[in-house]
């Protein structure tokens, strides 16, 4: 078979290393200097540190490259810049034609299509109800306009003459080991005394293992790369799920927890109705402060919509197109990222000091945590 390489960005973050142990498996060869070796299949692994929004950075990147996975995002909903998703994906999108890379594979998110209000409901929503996010919030706004310029640059012409193939996955929420979300979840519930906070009992999703995210994303560097394929898949966008019943996010934080003594938190919630009220008015506040304060308010409408909602999508698509089919069932995946979470509660307990770092900006309870990690 012939050798090639990949460039996979956000390659240290908790999707992107799923993506490099599954391509350490694949027949790709790396030829660069300071290199991990695979020497039982001959595979190199090239670790590469710098600025992706620094162009010559991801030319130099690009440069003898078959195929890029970009799985680079902040996952700071409350807190990004709605031109940074958009502006390192297009800077990385003419890296790859300056450079002849053929193939782009976008890690998008459930994010571009739903929810749009907590009053809406979707089951089992697929890709040609055109579903499309009306948010300008900056995480949805800023991937939907990353995932728009990904998919538009399907078929322009590379710098040898040759033809850029490009196609985006919309996962749903992820979890699984190394999930920073529930790492999170876990230091905040050991200081509450075992209670898990409820973020969003009134929700019905269908979470995806990170294994099988990880695995789409091969099959469809896979599908790209034939000739006989690529022509049909380039310019198509796939939701991407598993067998993972459809619950709410508290009821899976519980079945991921529960092994471990946590416990609901019992205590009555404010209506939905007066909670999206009190958001409206946080963010009229910051707006009204904006002037001489920055005011990050804690939650906002689309934090409150995201969590409280109805939405669950097919992956029958990607399962036509890309051959997808999961790597691990829903009992597989539970039980590793039990045991994995197990392990997080085992551990010496945190100090105050590395608690406050673990929270960083996370407001307790966002459930955006789809797209890896900054690389």
């Amino acid at each position: 078979m012939t050798a090639w390489s990949c460039l996979v960005t956000g390659a240290g973050g908790f999707l992107g290393q799923r993506i490099i142990q599954l391509l350490m498996q694949e027949e790709v060869k790396h030829f660069r200097p300071r290199e991990v070796s695979n020497k039982r299949t001959k595979i190199k692994v090239t670790l590469l540190e710098g600025d992706i929004l620094d162009a010559q950075c991801l030319r130099k990147a690009c440069q003898g490259i078959s195929v890029v996975i970009h799985t680079a995002a902040i996952i700071d909903i409350l807190g990004i810049s709605q031109r940074d998703h958009h502006e390192c994906t297009r800077l990385l999108l003419e890296a790859c034609i300056q450079a002849s890379v053929p193939v782009f594979i976008y890690t998008s998110s459930v994010a571009v299509a739903a929810p749009n209000s907590y009053k809406e409901i979707i089951q089992n929503g697929h890709e040609e109800e055109h579903h499309g996010t009306t948010w300008t919030a900056p995480y949805p706004y800023s991937k939907k306009l990353a995932e728009k310029a990904v998919l538009a640059a399907n078929g322009s012409t590379l710098k040898n003459g040759g033809t850029l193939w490009t196609c985006s996955l919309r996962p749903m929420y992820i979890y699984g080991e190394g999930s920073p979300v529930l790492s999170h979840l876990v230091v905040e519930t050991l200081r509450n005394n075992g209670i898990l906070r409820g973020v969003g009992k009134h929700s019905e999703v269908n979470p995806v293992y990170v294994g099988n995210v990880a695995w789409a994303h091969i099959l469809a560097s896979r599908s790209l790369r034939d000739p006989k394929k690529a022509a049909s898949i380039g310019g198509q966008f796939y939701y991407i799920s598993d067998d993972t019943p459809h619950q709410s996010y508290d009821d899976l934080n519980y079945n991921l927890t529960k092994k471990w003594g946590f416990q609901p938190d019992s205590r009555q919630s404010l209506p939905l109705s007066l909670m999206y009220w009190l958001a409206f008015l946080l963010e009229a506040m910051s707006v009204f402060l904006s002037p001489i304060y920055k005011y990050q308010p804690p939650f906002d409408r689309y934090l409150l919509t995201l969590t409280n909602s109805v939405y669950t999508f097919s992956y029958k698509k990607a399962q036509r197109d890309l051959g997808y089919k999961s790597l691990n069932t829903w009992e597989e995946a539970k039980e590793k990222t039990v045991e994995w979470i197990g392990s997080l509660v085992g551990k010496t307990q945190v100090s105050t000091e590395e608690k406050g770092s673990l929270m960083g900006r996370w407001q307790g309870w966002g459930p955006w945590f789809l797209s890896g990690a900054i690389c």
